[in-house]
């Protein structure tokens, strides 16, 4: 078998395993952003958008004072989408959160941390503990950030890959794009 066939043999049938893992009404995915209506003077007090992400639709959400504002496609860490349990599990929390931090990831670029684990992460941590749902010994982990894939690996959101230790990833293209209008404090949901 000459190299070129067994190349384009070997590229196909991977592209077909991974689009095996993926919803059936998977396509490649991108953002859809409504068009600009009025711009938005950010200050420290003025933050018209909050977060709102579907971990069953692998969609991030941005909504703004009138309404709908954008989406991208994301993926997580597992492909058990259920709450965060504990520390190294690769399970991405449930619940409500804020940003905490924005900064560059040395590895993937934009990166918008999340206040994870909060109040609520720790209540329910405990009482998963109380009920021996999890080992006592558990701890709850930390570091729960939306960031960006490595610029060569945006296919990983095209094909449902879910890669990280519990963050949600976009896009590079689509992450820089979120970084440029999101600010510390937003509120983030992340629904399962």
């Amino acid at each position: 078998m000459n190299s070129r066939i067994f190349l384009l043999s070997f590229s196909f049938i991977t592209l077909t395993a991974l689009t095996a893992f993926a919803p059936a009404d998977h396509n490649f995915r991108s953002y859809k952003k409504r068009p600009a209506k009025k711009a938005y003077r950010l200050t420290k007090k003025t933050n018209p958008y909050y977060i709102v992400i579907s971990k069953k639709d692998y969609e991030l959400n941005v909504y703004d004072e009138e309404g709908w504002y954008a989406t991208y496609p994301i993926v997580f860490g597992s492909k058990d989408l259920s709450d965060k349990m504990r520390e190294g599990d690769r399970r991405t929390p449930n619940g409500s959160f804020k940003i905490v931090l924005k900064k560059i990831h040395n590895k993937w670029g934009p990166e918008l941390l999340l206040d994870y684990p909060n109040d609520e992460s720790y209540r329910r941590f405990k009482e998963r503990k109380e009920k021996g749902l999890i080992p006592a010994t558990a701890k709850i982990g930390d570091g729960i950030a939306i960031h960006a894939t490595r610029p060569e690996e945006e296919w990983t959101v095209d094909n449902f890959y879910n890669w990280t230790d519990g963050c949600i990833s976009l896009k590079y293209t689509e992450m820089k794009d979120l970084y440029s209008y999101i600010t510390v404090g937003t509120n983030v949901t992340i629904n399962p």
